[in-house]
């Protein structure tokens, strides 16, 4: 006697269903992956601007005052560039031989940028922004003129 196929049996059409779910189920985290690495490479490369042209500025004032203007203006035009929150942007000036007054003639100035970068979509409820930012820095050496602060 021939078996009666019941439809608990048949599974016509559910590769179809798993490859969608499946899809989805993978997908999703895979474009958020993308889109959370290229966020923070967008910031890497905000940070590494930032401490290069402030210490290419610093380093071609002809005084202090001058290199503080010129160096927050930079500063000021780079975190809109690349839509740094300016609240999270720290930076740090330091010279070699250590004991000098930074800047210095002769020194060798390291400018450090450092800052947060937000990842995408995470809301700003109970501060989960700044406990998934992703911390970010770098920083640029320049040699300072021997006659640098002469005018």
């Amino acid at each position: 006697m021939p078996r009666r196929k019941s439809s608990m049996d048949d599974d016509t059409g559910s590769a179809a269903l798993e490859f969608i779910a499946a899809g989805v189920i993978l997908l999703v985290p895979l474009a958020y992956l993308i889109l959370a690495l290229g966020t923070v490479q967008h910031g890497v490369l905000g940070v590494e601007a930032a401490a290069r042209h402030t210490a290419r500025v610093i380093s071609q004032s002809h005084d202090a005052a001058s290199a503080e203007a010129g160096s927050a203006a930079v500063l000021a035009s780079i975190i809109d560039e690349y839509g740094l929150d300016a609240s999270s942007v720290d930076l740090s000036l330091t010279c070699t031989p250590v004991g000098s007054t930074c800047p210095a003639a002769g020194a060798t100035m390291v400018v450090s940028v450092r800052a947060v970068v937000p990842l995408p979509f995470i809301p700003a409820v109970l501060g989960l922004d700044t406990l998934t930012g992703v911390q970010v820095e770098a920083a640029a050496a320049q040699k300072m003129s021997r006659l640098w602060g002469t005018g």
